[in-house]
């Protein structure tokens, strides 16, 4: 926590500091975003998974700061709901879905999970401001609050598949998360991304975006006497994004 403090320091220092020396600007927008979430939860011991899919929306704040050589310079603030978790990939020695004695089905487990999310970006644009397209980098902490977690799974614990000696069964015998609950509700992390911009006058601004953010926190205890001694978030999102403009730099050479 104390790494992610000073990393939000030493953002908002490195923008106030060049804000004395580029081209001034004051503009504020806010809007709305929506998109798409890939999450899994890197657990050491390792728990083999795949993707699982989710979705993600919230309101999005945008203060732009100077123009900075070429550079346009702002911090960006978002708001979201996300559905996270992890998706196991339950699996025999031969790549084969494992099959459950019981039921007859290939054994699936997932574990939704739903967050509160605030990440706080420095970003820097270059292209078009007012009309016309611009791509940015943007970069940051994240902050995110569990809300709520649901497990979907389709065979009964005490009757799982388990992993053998003779290595017949699963392939991981690792299976104490499926009945773990979220310990730590706070989660945070760093967050990076890339876009494209087409501003549009009269319309506002609107964006397309590849974000990944890797959790530094744990959502299970991570203790010597505790099972895990990792479990940190790892996100993909792909997500699009509205903005007006509530106010503007009166400047006529911006464009």
């Amino acid at each position: 926590m104390k790494r992610l403090t000073l990393l939000f320091i030493s953002v908002v220092t490195a923008l106030v500091s060049h804000a004395q020396v580029g081209e001034h600007r004051s503009e504020l927008a806010v809007g709305a975003s929506a998109g798409y979430i890939m999450s899994s939860i890197d657990f050491v011991p390792e728990v083999p998974q795949n993707f699982k899919p989710g979705l993600t929306g919230g309101i999005t704040m945008r203060y732009t700061s100077e123009k900075y050589f070429k550079s346009i310079c702002a911090i960006v603030a978002e708001l979201n709901y996300a559905q996270v978790g992890w998706k196991e990939s339950i699996l025999t020695k031969d790549d084969e879905p494992v099959i459950n004695e019981v039921t007859g089905l290939p054994e699936e487990y997932q574990r939704d999970m739903t967050y509160l999310q605030l990440p706080v970006f420095a970003r820097l644009g270059w292209g078009r401001e007012r009309k016309g397209v611009q791509i940015y980098a943007q970069a940051g902490p994240q902050l995110g609050y569990f809300l709520s977690e649901k497990t979907k799974m389709n065979f009964d614990w005490d009757y799982r598949t388990l992993s053998y000696a003779d290595g017949t069964g699963r392939t991981s015998p690792v299976v104490a998360q499926d009945t773990m609950s979220v310990e730590h509700k706070l989660d945070y992390g760093i967050a990076a991304g890339i876009g494209l911009e087409l501003s549009i006058p009269r319309l506002g601004h609107f964006m397309v975006e590849g974000r990944y953010y890797f959790g530094l926190g744990n959502i299970f205890g991570n203790s010597k006497r505790d099972y895990f001694s990792r479990s940190n978030f790892n996100n993909i999102t792909i997500k699009m994004t509205y903005l007006f403009d509530i106010a503007r730099t009166k400047n006529p050479k911006i464009k």
